[in-house]
């Protein structure tokens, strides 16, 4: 085995040359210097980590702002609510607020002026034509009948009286012209038969008169009989008492007005419904016309009644003109009251198999789209700020549907289009179409909104 032991050049030995042909000397200096310095490389810009972190930056923020910009614009896209135009039944109602009231109320009540004796019914009992409801005390009308009967007796005895001074008197005017017939008028003489004449005259005046006496204390004693029948107030027609105001032991007191103490009701298997119809529907309501109306007492039970009347007279409550219109209303189970609140829908018009469209579609009016030029924009357009956009209608949007001349509908193409039409009658959610350009299953919009809108 040989050990070889590595040689170290000896100090005044020459390097090598360098291929550049420079010093050697040099080009050792300069790498002697870097090893000893331990510096890194250094590396051209664009590779450096900061300018591609930088880049990515960029590039995310404007794939995020892209983006954005396409989800603006989507959610900026309408979206239309919309409803097959279809054919059917139309009815035009008028509903109008009332109460019940019996068609003939009958008040009853005193004449006279009295103490209340007896009386002989109550509320809610069935009364006959010509019974006694109420006795008065009779005690002054019988001292009354009893004086006019007296007053009645002296005049026909001084009608007696009369009547026998005018035969006296005509037989002393007899006399006279017999004598003067049989004297050839010499007597007696012409005074005395003027003063048996002038006699006769007043003997038949006075009997006139005594007459006149009979027939006035007659009237008085009728009179006061009148008023003994009416202490016994009777009904006039039968009836229900409906109410009574009136007890034993009541001092009435006739006046200027007669004073009511029963109520009654003639008949109460028919009502009669007292209702008041709006200015605005009185033209749509007739006679003739069938109604129905709802109770308090019956809520789920909707009874049938028939226009009776319809008043050209006005009634203004709160600046409300309203119309006192009557429906004629069966009540022969008598479970209706008279008094009870109704409220009555009336039939006023009916159309059937005609083209109806929501009243909602009438009064629609698509907004004016921006298209998509927020999305064309660019990046200063997107962030420039922008006032919230909304739906615009029209300005008779809450106007009636009558004044309305066209619809939006929505072709396969997604874009609006309007359609001329000619409306109807509305019974408020539906508007018949009498004419125009429309057409069974096109499809109107009823509303706009936009996408992602809640």
């Amino acid at each position: 085995m040989t050990n070889q032991t590595p040689q170290t050049p000896a100090p005044n030995s020459a390097p090598p040359p360098s291929p550049s042909g420079a010093p050697a000397a040099a080009s050792g200096a300069e790498v002697d210097s870097a090893t000893l310095l331990d510096e890194p490389i250094q590396r051209v810009w664009y590779r450096r980590p900061v300018f591609l972190a930088g880049v990515l930056a960029l590039v995310l923020a404007g794939g995020g702002l892209w983006w954005w910009q396409v989800r603006k614009a989507a959610n900026a896209a309408p979206i239309y609510n919309t409803q097959a135009v279809a054919r059917g039944d139309l009815t035009l109602t008028v509903t109008a607020n009332g109460t019940l009231q019996p068609t003939r109320t009958i008040n009853i009540g005193s004449e006279l002026s009295g103490t209340v004796l007896k009386v002989n019914v109550d509320v809610n009992d069935q009364i006959k034509k010509g019974q006694v409801l109420v006795v008065l005390d009779t005690a002054k009308l019988d001292d009354q009948i009893l004086r006019s009967k007296a007053t009645l007796s002296a005049a026909n005895s001084k009608v007696e009286q009369t009547q026998a001074t005018v035969d006296e008197a005509a037989a002393s005017l007899a006399r006279y012209e017999e004598v003067a017939q049989l004297s050839g008028g010499k007597v007696p003489s012409k005074a005395e038969l003027d003063t048996a004449r002038a006699t006769l005259k007043r003997a038949r005046a006075d009997d006139a008169s005594a007459q006149a006496g009979v027939r006035d204390a007659q009237a008085a004693l009728s009179t006061d009989q009148t008023n003994l029948s009416k202490a016994s107030i009777r009904a006039p027609a039968d009836g229900v008492v409906l109410t009574r105001t009136v007890d034993p032991g009541n001092a009435v007191a006739a006046s200027l007005q007669a004073v009511t103490l029963f109520t009654v009701a003639e008949d109460l298997t028919k009502l009669r419904l007292w209702v008041y119809v709006d200015e605005a529907d009185v033209s749509a309501v007739k006679v003739g016309q069938s109604a129905k109306f709802t109770v308090s007492a019956y809520l789920s039970r909707q009874f049938p009644a028939r226009i009776t009347r319809v008043g050209f007279g006005s009634t203004i409550t709160d600046n409300v003109v309203t119309y006192l219109t009557y429906l004629d209303v069966d009540n022969a189970d008598l479970n209706l009251r008279p008094g009870m609140t109704a409220t009555a829908t009336i039939t006023a018009t009916k159309r059937t198999d005609v083209l109806l469209v929501p009243n909602t579609s009438l009064r629609f009016t698509p907004a004016a789209a921006a298209s998509t030029s927020a999305a064309k924009g660019g990046v200063m357009a997107s962030l420039t700020p922008r006032m919230p956009g909304r739906n615009r209608q029209s300005a008779a949007s809450g106007a009636s549907t009558a004044l309305a001349k066209q619809v939006w509908v929505l072709p396969k193409d997604g874009v609006p289009v309007a359609v001329a039409v000619t409306p109807g009658i509305s019974d408020g959610r539906m508007t018949e179409i009498t004419g125009g350009d429309l057409t069974v299953g096109m499809l109107v919009i009823t509303d706009q909104k936009t996408a992602g809108a809640k």
